[in-house]
């Protein structure tokens, strides 16, 4: 039976029967449920039910047209998906970081796009419940977890990506209020997000990651301005510019945690960033597979299906083997997370580096395998490969992960 820490957010259409988790239009493929245990397989047909029947059918729209769809947000969270390892106590699913990379990958072969979205307002939400206090917590997730409100997660500068700790945004003290100043860039959902989670620097302008702090700051907020809206490659589905503070004057009461305590709030939450963006890239690799299946029994050349030429063959064996191996490194991590193993971050290190780059090259192969035809927009692959292209640069880039690994080897 589904946990009863999911049954509240399920309705009876979706419980009432389930897709097959190892079929796609008809065409077998691997079984992505594999070593999951009953809840979390239930877990995972509902959201691959979810993403076929309400993300996919879309993707290629949404994508074309630019379009945020945030009614399919809602829904979504009205599953449960928009705060997923929430405590229940305000709203929160419950479930844990294993079940939550089970969502995002099931979610991420209907849309990438919006399913890394998704995942970062998890990922703000987390903060909240994990870091803020009584009265913030009571008041936000109420309005995150049916994502009534949305959340931005705003780290990076124009002058500060994987230097995080070198951020220019200042929140000046004044009385009962902080005054922000500074830009962030690269803001999912910018613009359209009611939320912003801020890392910006209560100390000193030399104080590094110590005098950084994380501070709440509301969408209408007076000084909060957004830049135009950023032209993307890939990740069309949600918007993204710059969230800018010109004397943005924010309640002290919006600090999360204590004042020098962002940083290390910022890093924990990528911790758990990197799996979900990780799982997303399982699932645009899943969805590629799936549609290189599907497209090699039925296209002919020299009188033959592509199914039948030995190189193709070889070359998707490869291509299942290595999103296997990613999928079991990525679900690793997640545990490591869950139980706070003490190489959790290098273990999540690993599994974003090594996933989100076996998944792009299993995307690529995939539009290669589809020829010409995988170079039209009418085709999902090269959707696949523009959405998960971003994934090797954001929640730290895969040279930084790179430098995370090799620093717990050495020193």
């Amino acid at each position: 039976m589904i946990s009863r820490r999911l049954c509240n957010f399920l309705p009876v259409r979706l419980t009432s029967r389930f897709y097959s988790s190892n079929t796609h239009d008809g065409i077998f493929s691997l079984d992505s449920s594999v070593g999951l245990n009953d809840d979390q397989k239930e877990i995972h047909s509902i959201a691959t039910k979810f993403a076929r029947e309400q993300m996919k059918p879309f993707m290629l729209e949404w994508d074309r047209k630019e379009i945020f769809p945030v009614d399919v947000l809602k829904q979504a969270a009205e599953l449960g998906f928009g705060a997923i390892y929430c405590k229940p106590d305000f709203g929160g699913t419950g479930l844990t970081r294993l079940d939550a990379s089970i969502i995002f990958e099931a979610l991420s072969e209907g849309c990438v796009s919006t399913s890394a979205y998704i995942s970062i307002h998890n990922m703000c939400a987390w903060m909240i419940d994990e870091f803020g206090t009584e009265e913030q917590k009571k008041f936000w997730l109420p309005k995150l977890a049916p994502m009534e409100t949305l959340a931005s997660y705003c780290l990076t500068e124009p002058a500060n990506g994987s230097d995080a700790s070198s951020l220019k945004t200042t929140a000046r003290r004044q009385g009962d209020y902080y005054i922000l100043n500074g830009t962030k860039s690269f803001i999912s959902g910018g613009g359209h997000s009611g939320l912003y989670l801020v890392m910006c620097r209560t100390g000193e302008s030399n104080s590094g990651a110590k005098g950084i702090s994380c501070v709440m700051v509301e969408k209408g907020t007076p000084g909060l301005h957004f830049g135009k809206k950023e032209s993307k490659v890939g990740w069309n589905s949600q918007p993204t510019c710059q969230v800018i503070f010109e004397d943005c004057k924010v309640p002290v009461s919006n600090l999360i945690g204590k004042e020098g305590e962002g940083f290390s709030i910022a890093m924990r939450g990528l911790n758990g960033g990197r799996i979900n963006i990780a799982s997303c890239s399982l699932g645009a690799a899943q969805g590629s597979i799936n549609a290189c299946i599907e497209y090699m029994h039925t296209r002919k050349q020299f009188d033959k299906k592509l199914s039948q030429f030995q190189h193709l063959q070889f070359k998707l064996a490869d291509m299942a083997t290595d999103l296997m191996a990613s999928r079991l490194m990525v679900r690793n991590a997640a545990q490591a997370l869950e139980t706070k193993h003490k190489d959790l971050v290098t273990l999540c290190s690993m599994a974003k580096l090594f996933a989100t780059e076996k998944c792009f090259n299993i995307c690529n192969e995939a539009l290669q395998i589809h020829g010409g035809y995988g170079y039209l927009k009418d085709y999902p692959v090269q959707q696949y490969l523009r959405d998960s292209r971003v994934h090797m640069i954001l929640e730290g880039t895969n040279e930084i992960m790179r430098l995370l690994v090799s620093r717990h080897l050495l020193f």
